[in-house]
C-alpha cells in the first residue's frame, strides 16, 4: 500500500527563488539521504527544508504506524515553494529620495511517498486485529462473571426464601402472642 504524507511550513522569511535552489537538490531522494545532504548544505534554506522533511516523515509514520512503515522507505516526491505576501520597507537615501525594499516570504510544501508492507487483511475502520482479540477476551470474562453472579443469586434466593419463611413464621407467632395478651 502506498503511503503519502505532506508537511507545510508557511511564511518563511526567505525568498522563494533561494528556497527553490535547495529544494530542487533533494527532490526524488530517499528521506535519509535528503537529510544528509541538507545537513551539509551551507544555506539557511536547508535548515527549513530539513525541518519540514522530518515533519513529513513523522506524519507518515504516525498515520501508518512503525510496524508497517520504515523511515528508510520514504522518498521525497515533491518540493513546492510558493510565494507568500511580500513585506515592503523604505530605505531613505540622500537628497530626499526613498528606495523601496521588498522582503520576500515563501510557503514550503513537501510531499513524501513510501511503500507500506501490510500482510494482514484489512480490518474495519476503528478496530484493529489486536483490539478485536481484547474485546473477545473481555466478552468471555463478562460471560464468566454473569454465570457466577447467576449462581450466587440462585443460591442467595434459596437462602432469602428460607429466611423469609422463618421470618414470616416468627411474625405470625408474634401476632398470635400479642392477640393472646389482649
Amino acid at each position: 500500500m502506498i503511503v503519502r504524507s505532506t508537511a507545510r511550513l508557511r511564511y518563511v522569511s526567505i525568498p522563494p527563488r533561494k528556497m527553490r535552489l535547495v529544494g530542487d537538490m533533494v527532490k526524488g531522494m530517499p528521506v535519509e539521504r535528503a537529510l544528509n545532504v541538507l545537513n551539509f548544505t551551507p544555506r539557511i534554506a536547508a535548515r527549513h527544508i530539513a525541518k519540514t522533511v522530518k515533519s513529513a516523515a513523522a506524519n507518515a509514520l504516525s498515520i501508518q504506524g512503525t510496524d508497517h512503515l520504515k523511515p528508510e522507505d520514504l522518498v521525497v516526491t515533491d518540493v513546492i515553494v510558493d510565494a507568500a505576501p511580500t513585506a515592503k520597507r523604505l530605505r531613505f537615501q540622500s537628497m530626499g529620495r526613498v528606495f523601496r525594499i521588498r522582503k520576500r516570504f515563501c510557503h514550503l510544501t513537501i510531499h513524501l511517498e513510501g511503500e507500506a508492507d501490510i500482510a494482514q487483511p484489512a480490518v474495519k475502520a476503528g478496530k484493529s486485529s489486536e483490539g478485536s482479540t481484547k474485546t473477545a477476551a473481555v466478552k468471555k470474562k463478562k460471560k464468566i462473571s454473569t454465570k457466577k453472579t447467576a449462581k450466587a443469586k440462585s443460591g442467595k434466593s434459596k437462602v432469602t426464601a428460607a429466611k423469609a419463611k422463618t421470618s414470616a413464621a416468627k411474625n405470625t407467632a408474634k401476632k398470635v402472642v400479642k392477640k393472646g395478651n389482649k
